[in-house]
C-alpha cells in the first residue's frame, strides 16, 4: 500500500534531494556539461534521477519522472510526479539556479510538494490546505496588483512586453513559481505552451498554498500526471495582477 500521509511524504522527498545534491555533487564541472543522445537531457539529470529514485521507490506510490518515465505502482493511492534537476542548464553552467522538484497527487488532486534549490540548499514545502514554507518558515505572496508595481519571471518570449517594473528570466520554472509564493516576484508569464507537470506542480502547490493564484493560459486543467501534457502557465499574487498579465501571454 502507498505511503498516504503527507507530512511523511514530504520527508521522503526532502532525503531524495539530499541524495540528488550529493549524487551531482560529486560529478565534475566537465561531467555535468554532457549529453545523452535524448534531446535538451544531460548526463547529471540520469545521475539524479537515479539518487531521487532510491528513495521515491519504496514509498509504494506510481511515479512520473521527467527522465526514466513511468515507474512505481500502477494502480497506486498516490502518484509522485518528479523534476530531479529542474534547470539542467543552469546546473551545467555553473549558474546557481536550478532545483529538484517533487509533488503527490491523490483522487482529489495536489497533495504535498516540495522544491529544494539545489544550488543553495533551501527547501521549499507545502501541503494541501496548509501552507507554504521556506526552510520550515510559513510564506505568502505579495499584495501587488498594479503591473507598473510588479517584478515579473518570464519564461521565453512574451507576446506582449508590458510597463511592469522589472522582469526576470530565471531558467527554472519550479523555483521561479517558488519566490513568487514568498513574494520575491509578483508575477509569472509563459511564452508558450511548453510546460510539462514536473516543471510546475510544485511551485503550482507553493503559489496557491501562499494564497496567489496559477492558470493555465487555456484555462486546462494543471494538477495531472500524464507526461503529453503541456501547459502555458500564468500565474500572480493578486487577481487584479493575474487578469492584466494576460496580455502579455497573448490572451486577451
Amino acid at each position: 500500500m502507498a505511503q498516504t500521509d503527507p507530512q511523511i511524504l514530504l520527508d521522503v522527498f526532502s532525503a531524495a534531494g539530499v541524495a540528488v545534491r550529493a549524487a551531482v555533487g560529486r560529478m565534475s564541472d566537465e561531467q555535468k556539461q554532457l549529453r545523452t543522445g535524448r534531446v535538451g537531457q544531460y548526463g547529471l539529470d540520469i545521475v539524479a534521477d537515479g539518487a531521487a529514485l532510491k528513495h521515491l521507490r519504496p514509498t509504494g506510490a506510481a511515479i512520473v519522472s521527467e527522465e526514466s518515465g513511468f515507474g512505481g505502482e500502477e494502480h497506486a493511492e498516490i502518484t509522485i510526479v518528479l523534476d530531479p534537476i529542474d534547470g539542467s542548464t543552469n546546473c551545467a553552467r555553473g549558474l546557481s539556479y536550478y532545483a529538484t522538484s517533487i509533488a503527490a497527487l491523490d483522487a482529489d488532486g495536489l497533495l504535498c510538494a516540495l522544491v529544494v534549490n539545489q544550488a543553495t540548499g533551501v527547501e521549499y514545502r507545502a501541503v494541501r490546505g496548509e501552507g507554504a514554507t521556506r526552510d520550515g518558515a510559513a510564506i505568502k505572496v505579495s499584495d501587488v496588483e498594479d503591473v507598473a508595481d510588479s517584478v515579473v519571471a518570464l519564461s521565453g518570449l512574451p507576446s506582449r512586453v508590458l510597463q511592469w517594473k522589472q522582469y526576470r528570466v530565471l531558467g527554472c520554472a519550479s523555483l521561479a513559481l517558488c519566490d513568487l509564493a514568498t513574494g520575491g516576484i509578483d508575477g509569472y508569464v509563459d511564452g508558450g505552451a511548453w510546460h510539462a507537470p514536473w516543471d510546475y506542480l510544485g511551485g503550482q502547490l507553493m503559489v496557491q498554498e501562499a494564497g496567489g493564484l496559477i492558470v493555465d493560459t487555456r484555462d486546462q486543467a494543471l494538477a495531472v500526471s500524464d507526461p503529453q501534457v503541456r501547459r502555458q502557465l500564468l500565474a500572480a499574487s493578486t487577481p487584479k495582477l493575474l487578469d492584466s498579465l494576460r496580455v502579455a501571454a497573448g490572451k486577451r
